[in-house]
């Protein structure tokens, strides 16, 4: 290895990439989304790590959910109760797959939307 490959190497991956609050949540909802989707598909099998990817969805959605009861919030009023409503949908369709009454797949589509909103919202700036 010479010099010259070396100073590269180490100088290389010195530069950051900056994170916007968007670029996190969607990160946040690709993890969890994903989660949700490998576990669904191993069935019976796949309930341990379910719960789990269902814990960490719920938990994201009171997060958010919190965020926006805050008057402070800059988001339109309308959108601040839609969120508002999606989390109280996730945590009462969380108990439904819990007790085996209904399957993840409309929490994934759910997170997705917002996934496509966040992706949209950072192509438009």
């Amino acid at each position: 290895m010479n010099a010259l490959h070396q100073a590269k190497t180490a100088y290389g991956s010195t530069q950051k990439t900056t994170r916007t609050s968007r670029g996190i949540e969607y990160e946040a909802f690709a993890r969890i989304t994903h989660a949700l989707k490998v576990a669904e598909a191993k069935g019976k099998q796949g309930f341990r790590e379910l719960a789990m990817a269902l814990h960490q969805n719920r938990q994201l959605w009171t997060i958010l959910a919190s965020d926006v009861s805050e008057e402070s919030n800059a988001l339109p009023e309308e959108l601040r109760a839609r969120i508002f409503y999606l989390a109280e949908f996730t945590n009462f369709h969380t108990r439904r797959i819990l007790k085996d009454e209904a399957s993840a797949e409309v929490l994934v589509d759910v997170n997705s939307s917002i996934m496509r909103g966040l992706r949209a919202g950072a192509v438009a700036k």
